[in-house]
């Protein structure tokens, strides 16, 4: 199953391989070691993490295996997000995986993965939650959060790239 508004490049592609996967597909006008340092080092992921109006109020990525990493948000009305996890796998500038938690959700655990592929300047990022279990998934229910997030690691890796 497939939720593709548009064909065109930078839209998010959200597919359902399995009834326990999400995969959401993207196209950044950036170079691949540039895409991978936006979602993995900390300077750069407090700028884009909260996909609406939250604010980071803990941002801490211990990017190795067997490193955690913990991010925590507010919303504009006082609600607190949080997600940790543990990283599997770290294999600069290509691919991480790691645990994912959402804190807001009990018994929920998922495995996420992010891949890169460059060409011609384009880098594609394949970003997969694989839930343990059905409930698991049965919680996510949207992907907002998600589309926006990638909408503002679009932006900002914009304006790196017009920083002289």
């Amino acid at each position: 199953m497939t939720n593709d508004a548009t064909d065109q490049p930078g839209d998010n592609r959200i597919e359902f391989p399995d009834e326990l996967e999400v995969l959401i597909t993207r196209d950044f006008a950036a170079p691949r070691e540039m895409v991978f340092d936006v979602h993995t080092k900390p300077e750069h992921v407090r700028e884009t993490i909260a996909p609406f109006d939250e604010v980071v109020t803990e941002c801490s990525i211990d990017l190795r295996v067997g490193g955690d990493y913990r991010y925590v948000f507010v919303t504009p009305d006082g609600v607190e997000c949080a997600f940790h996890g543990t990283y599997l796998e770290v294999e600069p500038p290509y691919r991480t995986v790691q645990t994912w938690v959402f804190e807001g959700w009990a018994d929920v655990e998922a495995v996420e993965s992010m891949d890169l592929r460059e060409r011609d300047g384009v880098t594609t990022l394949s970003y997969r939650l694989r839930f343990a279990d059905r409930p698991g998934r049965d919680h996510m229910t949207s992907f907002d959060g998600h589309e926006a997030n990638f909408d503002k690691v679009a932006s900002y890796l914009a304006s790196l790239l017009d920083t002289p």
